[in-house]
């Protein structure tokens, strides 16, 4: 058995950094009650709701995406970072950054999925810089993780060309479709 480890090494990252490497026609930005066609039709399907937390619905309706899109709207803006990512005014995704409680409340879990005909082009890794960049640039959080599956590699690697940092290994950490399985730590931190 091959024992799975975390492959990058530990280091913060300007936002100056951030900035500079955002390349792509990709844009991020406040979800209007318009897209809910769009997101819709990207988020029923089995592929991508198979690398989420459960809970979402499916299929996923444009009555789903409408709830959702006016509960981003309507959530407290100091806490809840949510964008639809668009590339040509389409949305092609979803990105959130969420911020944590109590002695947390500097730190932000991100969550985001991307249409599966956009997979493979780099998008989602230049969606994750401008979330990142806007949020370190527009509070006062410090520190922004995730928590992928261990499975999903795409994923991982993501956030590894984003500037995330592997910071361990979660064992046993999840029950999804049928399984356990581990999950990864990955997180970035603010200069």
């Amino acid at each position: 058995m091959v024992k799975e480890k975390c492959q990058s090494d530990y280091s913060n990252v300007s936002v100056q950094e951030l900035r500079k490497e955002i390349k792509m026609d990709i844009k991020i930005r406040e979800w209007k009650i318009e897209d809910k066609s769009e997101l819709a039709g990207n988020l029923n399907n089995m592929n991508i709701l198979n690398n989420l937390r459960d809970g979402l619905p499916y299929p996923y309706t444009e009555a789903d995406a409408e709830e959702f899109i006016r509960a981003m709207l309507s959530a407290d803006k100091d806490n809840t970072f949510a964008f639809a990512i668009t590339l040509d005014d389409k949305v092609i995704g979803s990105i959130g950054v969420f911020r944590q409680e109590n002695i947390h409340y500097r730190t932000a879990e991100m969550g985001y999925y991307i249409g599966e005909k956009y997979w493979g082009n780099g998008y989602m890794t230049e969606a994750v810089k401008m979330a990142c960049y806007y949020v370190f640039e527009n509070t006062d959080i410090i520190r922004i993780y995730a928590e992928p599956f261990a499975y999903n590699t795409a994923s991982c690697r993501v956030l590894e060309k984003a500037g995330f940092v592997c910071e361990g290994i979660l064992k046993s950490n999840a029950y999804k479709n049928g399984n356990i399985v581990d999950m990864k730590m990955y997180a970035i931190v603010k200069q």
